[in-house]
């Protein structure tokens, strides 16, 4: 039950950030598509220098994970091309739903009902790759 909480705060309170920060802003994310504004890549790159940072951290002090294993960091692979590919797919999802995973939730939160639409929509996609990620190329 504590854990179920843990999660359930850290998502209140990721909630509200994406919404404090207008990170969850289809006009922000429109604004960052047509390279019209810093605001959107300015958060993504705070976002990543804290990220790198944080794993550095995990590393050099061995954090565990709240259920208490070791968390690991798999060697990296370089098949630059599918990461490539994969990220230009997220990219024009995110493009043409004005969201992408995190603020889609957020904004379901915040009362846009016809996020939900999204959320269905992204929830099938994972449905689909689920039944035929065997038979792509990985």
């Amino acid at each position: 039950m504590k854990r179920t909480l843990a999660y359930l705060l850290i998502g209140i309170v990721f909630g509200i950030t994406m919404m404090k920060s207008e990170a969850a802003s289809w006009f922000r994310i429109y604004e960052m598509f047509k390279f019209d504004s810093f605001h959107m890549y300015g958060i993504i790159g705070i976002a990543f220098f804290l990220g790198v940072i944080m794993t550095q951290i995990i590393k050099h002090y061995k954090v565990k994970s709240l259920y208490g294993e070791t968390i690991q960091f798999p060697p990296k692979q370089k098949k630059v091309l599918r990461y490539a590919f994969g990220g230009i797919i997220f990219g024009f999802g995110w493009a043409l739903a004005g969201a992408c995973p995190g603020p889609m939730f957020t904004l379901l939160g915040a009362g846009f009902l016809p996020v939900g639409i999204l959320i269905v929509a992204a929830l099938a996609g994972t449905f689909v790759y689920g039944l035929l990620k065997d038979k792509l190329p990985h």
